[in-house]
């Protein structure tokens, strides 16, 4: 046997592999001689079928597939030994030509091969990390969120401002029937709040759901119309007041706070906020932090430079799937692929020349941190190394979460090396800010 590669251009070879009769024949033989000591064809004894026989009716079949596993297993080797950086598989370029009546037999197999290419990290122009903070106005609007949700609710006729709702919304144009609560805050139009204050229960109010809600994905919520539909709806509904409610807030006292936080961990108000701000700012970090990855992303792959073996790519998606594509089909989806495969290959290199592979022992322990911190939720604060490693073994034998876990650290490993490694430029910013900013 003998393989033999030949470049076409820096992305694109051609290996040819050689199979002659001595590589094949003693396997096909046993193979034959198996059938034969086998075989039940009538007129003949068990064991005693013609050879001629046998190899006219399973020879050819026995030959093909011998010769396709060695073809492969000796190609993947040489692909392996060569250590070649291949892109998608190897494809046939000459299955069609081949004479399976013949001895020897010549394969040849077109390769697209990944580029060489180098990741400048400190060549990326500096990049936004946000710092979300809690402000003053979003805290005030949590603690009075948390006093009415604590406080108690009190059955009214007639609506009046700051009141909540309960009733139903209908429209025979749009096939609108849902119930559902709303608070008069929430109500955006002037038109529509001024038609329900002084409204009773068992009114019915016509209101227009243009400039009903700041957010027209309330619409949505209220109405129970599609995510299309609330976009833009410019129609009447009729709103049938069903009950009227208003609440007595909560006071600010210490039962309260045991209750939210547990036994003495917040002693005022001032120390409610603080509790507010700092697990609605841990919470936010991951949002900057999803942000700035993705920021980091878009920056590698613009500014990352290499060209790719379109052409065999091309080919090889239209003939990789389950149903083959057509030229045009294929074209279309590499040309959706192409992006993400860019950003594989910028994150393989990363990974490898900065050693950012996720080992057995990481995950492990990672797996650990996450069941301690389940456990505390529920107030086992101290759980023991046995425990740990009992429930951790246990996770980490499903093929599903290993998967997921690892995945998980995969991405912090790499947002930590961007972190630590590119040019940032810190920016302090409110919630409501870094949304208009960050996702205009």
């Amino acid at each position: 046997m003998n393989i033999t590669k030949k470049d076409i251009d820096s992305l694109n070879a051609v290996v040819t592999v050689e199979i002659s009769k001595d590589d094949y024949s003693e396997k096909v033989n046993k193979i034959l001689n198996d059938y034969r000591k086998n075989a039940n064809i009538p007129g003949f004894r068990k064991g005693h079928v013609p050879m001629g026989m046998v190899k006219k009716q399973y020879g050819k079949a026995v030959l093909v597939e011998e010769v396709n596993k060695l073809l492969q297993d000796k190609l993947h080797a040489f692909l392996t030994e060569e250590k070649l950086d291949v892109l998608g598989n190897p494809l046939p370029k000459n299955e069609t030509e081949i004479n399976w009546d013949a001895d020897d037999f010549s394969f040849e197999f077109d390769l697209g091969l990944a580029p060489e290419f180098e990741v400048d990290l400190k060549g990326l122009k500096p990049i936004t990390h946000y710092k979300i903070v809690a402000d003053d106005t979003m805290l005030d609007n949590q603690v009075k969120t948390i006093r009415k949700q604590y406080g108690k609710l009190i059955s009214k006729d007639t609506v009046e401002k700051a009141d909540e709702i309960t009733g139903t919304f209908t429209s025979e144009e749009k096939e609108i029937e849902k119930s559902t609560t709303i608070d008069i805050e929430n109500i955006k139009g002037k038109k529509q709040t001024n038609s329900l204050l002084g409204a009773k229960v068992g009114d019915t109010v016509t209101l227009k759901t243009k400039g009903m809600f700041a957010d027209d994905h309330d619409l949505q919520k209220h109405l129970g119309v599609s995510h299309d539909d609330a976009h833009g709806l410019d129609i009447e509904v009729n709103f049938k007041i069903e009950e009227v409610n208003t609440r007595e807030m909560a006071e600010l006292n210490q039962e309260l706070f045991d209750k939210l936080f547990g036994e003495g961990v917040v002693t005022s108000e001032k120390e409610l906020k603080e509790k507010i701000k700092e697990d609605a700012e841990k919470q936010f970090e991951q949002q900057s932090d999803q942000k700035l990855l993705n920021d980091v992303v878009e920056a590698l792959i613009e500014h990352t430079k290499f060209e790719l073996p379109d052409a065999f790519l091309e080919r090889w998606i239209q003939n990789s799937g389950e149903k083959p594509m057509s030229e045009d089909e294929a074209k279309a989806e590499y040309e959706r692929s192409k992006k993400g495969l860019r950003y594989q290959l910028i994150e393989g290199k990363l990974r490898a020349e900065h050693n950012l592979q996720v080992t057995f022992d990481e995950l492990k322990a990672y797996t650990k941190e996450m069941i301690k911190g389940q456990m505390a939720q529920f107030g086992q604060t101290d759980p023991s190394e046995e425990e740990l490693d009992t429930i951790s073994a246990r996770i980490m034998s499903n093929e599903e979460e290993v998967k997921r876990l690892s995945e998980q650290l995969n991405t912090n490993k790499l947002l930590q090396f961007f972190k630590e490694n590119a040019k940032l430029k810190r920016k302090e910013i409110t919630y409501d800010t870094f949304i208009k900013e960050a996702y205009a």
